[in-house]
């Protein structure tokens, strides 16, 4: 797997990070979504580094990154970003988020605002994943809730469990078309275990219990939101996204075109095609 070139720093923390970086020109930073890692991005990162500098970052305790046991929330992983783009030097950089990677870039200019930022790219996260009971059948629809307060404990209980990697297995078959591959679902399991599973639990619970509704309509970069028709991640609450932030675009992956929470590893071609059309 580990075909692509890779840097590594030390965050402020103490935490060496690994970052695969190839290509030259306008930088753009590739953030995987919860237990994931960057070589997920890899049908992204050879034809987006033929027009720009690419750089895929494994967070703190993904993929090749050092595993700890602390930072494990969404506040830390974007002031690991910050420490990434300041350590790299890079300016008028373009974010691309995945899943949680976008809640990591929403944390991003909310703490540091978008000096270093020239664009934006969401690609399938709910403003706020967990439901409230409270809540009105729009709020449910708006906020993608698309689990519950209960349903996360047992979660986290089971990442910590000997039935842990089944766990794991399921989440992937969950986020899936059904023309995923046996072999694609296999590679994306052993992508989610290089993160110790009770550090996963950590950081999903976290993932979990932070609300962007207030943040969204905020953001006054260029952005563009990609969701799947068929996704786990209700296609409505990034459509609730593109409306809160002005001038934003919006493309929905159909089922047919691998439509659900993977797109970018389902088409590549599309999605890359979108990507560079955006970028310019």
């Amino acid at each position: 797997m580990n075909k692509f070139p890779r840097g590594a720093f030390v965050t402020s923390d103490g935490v060496q990070l690994s970052y695969i970086r190839q290509g030259s020109g306008r930088p753009i930073v590739l953030i995987h979504g919860w237990s994931q890692c960057a070589e997920e991005f890899k049908h992204q990162i050879e034809p987006l580094s033929a027009r720009y500098d690419v750089i895929a970052v494994d967070q703190r305790s993904h993929g090749e990154s050092q595993k700890v046991s602390y930072g494990l929330k969404i506040s830390r992983l974007s002031k690991d970003l910050y420490e990434l783009l300041t350590e790299l030097e890079l300016n008028d950089v373009a974010l691309l988020g995945h899943s949680m990677g976008s809640a990591v870039i929403w944390c991003y200019i909310d703490l540091f605002g978008t000096e270093h930022l020239s664009k934006i790219i969401l690609v399938d996260q709910p403003p706020f994943p967990t439901s409230d009971p409270h809540w009105t059948q729009q709020e449910l629809e708006d906020s993608g809730a698309v689990t519950t307060a209960q349903k996360v404990f047992d979660t986290v209980a089971a990442l910590r469990s000997k039935e842990a990697e089944q766990v794991t297995r399921e989440v992937i078959d969950g986020y899936v078309t059904k023309q995923a591959t046996s072999e694609m679902r296999e590679w994306m399991v052993q992508c989610n275990l290089k993160m110790p599973r009770d550090f996963a639990g950590t950081l999903m619970y976290n993932l979990c219990h932070t609300d962007w509704r207030d943040f969204i309509p905020r953001i006054s970069l260029p952005t563009l939101i990609i969701s799947g028709r068929a996704s786990a991640m209700p296609w409505k609450s990034q459509e609730w996204i593109h409306r809160q932030i002005k001038g934003s675009q919006f493309e929905v992956f159909e089922e047919s075109e691998g439509g659900q929470h993977f797109m970018f590893i389902e088409n590549p071609e599309k999605f890359n095609r979108l990507v560079m059309e955006y970028l310019g």
